[in-house]
């Protein structure tokens, strides 16, 4: 690959694309609840039933990686040998639902974590990686399953314990992006720009409010990312969060406001886009991992295919616990990855 192919570092946590990185083609997988949902038509395959046919949750979860990486590369027309590295990642532990899933592609893994934010993460070492030279084509994938991450973070689902009002849904759900350094007869976007987040915990304990222990690590992301760019809100069509939900999004524009910062109206976050507030009972509405990741797959990168959007910052959030932190006590950091996606003109 030419040496052009790179990209810089602008501001303090940000780097911007000389040339850009191309999302080629990417998949969807969804459970059934995602299935009916406001998104349905829009998914790429939604299971008959969310154990996919296997014996347990973290299986079913990790065949939904699977399905995902085979549905994108055939939409690309490609084979797993012309991939060079697949970046991965879940929710849980030692991201066996990834190590699992992806084993039989015989691929180089390259495992991440970031909890919900996993998806930025991904595409951002993919997209720096691509840049810098190192690979021409490279797959980024994660994952989430609700029964899974109930049973890894809160209670398995036979407690049938009451969940507060906000409290999130975590999304049954994988997203598979191939990246390419040429967009070939046909990409979905191009990725310009990336702004790695930062770890901010503003001391919060509530494991059951996701929204609020994330919601200022994107508020840092999103700041800083006007910032280094020296952009305003106004110079993105959409500025979207992944997993906040209704709680999240009223703190993180309060948030922003306080730094002199409106995005309330380009806004959007894809925990209260996954599901019908009305006609689902999701309390704050979606999370985890395969939430942003579904949603950028089959919604996102389908508005900036069709022109509808030309820009938009993406930004995807996690909570940083695990169940040994939160039962010693720990607070609950955040940590956001930005991602800025453009429409492919020319």
């Amino acid at each position: 690959m030419s040496k052009e192919k790179s990209g810089y570092a602008i501001g303090k946590q940000s780097i911007e694309m000389k040339e850009p990185v191309y999302i080629r083609e990417s998949a969807s997988v969804v459970g059934t609840k995602e299935g009916q949902g406001p998104l349905a038509e829009l998914f790429d395959m939604i299971g008959q039933d969310d154990m996919f046919g296997c014996a347990s949750w973290e299986e079913a979860e990790s065949s939904l990686q699977k399905d995902a990486v085979y549905l994108a590369l055939g939409k690309a027309g490609m084979k797993k040998e012309e991939i060079r590295y697949i970046f991965a990642g879940d929710l849980l532990g030692q991201s066996i639902a990834s190590s699992f899933g992806l084993a039989s592609y015989e691929m180089p893994l390259i495992g991440m974590y970031g909890a919900c934010s996993t998806c930025g993460l991904t595409l951002s070492m993919g997209a720096i990686t691509v840049a810098g030279g190192f690979a021409e084509h490279v797959v980024c994938v994660t994952s989430s399953h609700f029964a899974s991450a109930e049973k890894e973070f809160r209670f398995p689902l036979g407690y049938g314990n009451q969940r507060p009002l906000s409290a999130s849904w975590t999304v049954t759900g994988s997203g598979a992006f191939v990246l390419s350094g040429d967009k070939g007869a046909k990409s979905r976007a191009a990725i310009t720009g990336i702004t790695t987040g930062k770890i901010m915990d503003y001391g919060l304990k509530d494991s059951m409010n996701m929204g609020a222990c994330m919601a200022p690590s994107a508020c840092d992301t999103i700041y800083q990312n006007l910032m280094d760019f020296n952009r305003r809100p106004s110079d993105y069509d959409k500025i979207i969060t992944g997993d906040l939900g209704t709680v999240g999004q009223h703190a993180l524009i309060d948030l922003l406001n306080k730094k002199g910062i409106d995005i309330s109206g380009q806004h959007m976050d894809c925990g209260i886009e996954i599901y019908d507030a009305k006609e689902q009972d999701t309390h704050a509405g979606g999370s985890g991992c395969g939430c942003s990741a579904v949603t950028l797959s089959a919604y996102i990168l389908k508005k900036l295919e069709e022109g509808v959007w030309k820009r938009v910052l993406f930004v995807p959030t996690g909570a940083l616990l695990s169940k040994t932190s939160f039962n010693e006590g720990q607070t609950v950091p955040g940590i956001a990855h930005g991602v800025v996606l453009e429409t492919i003109t020319g």
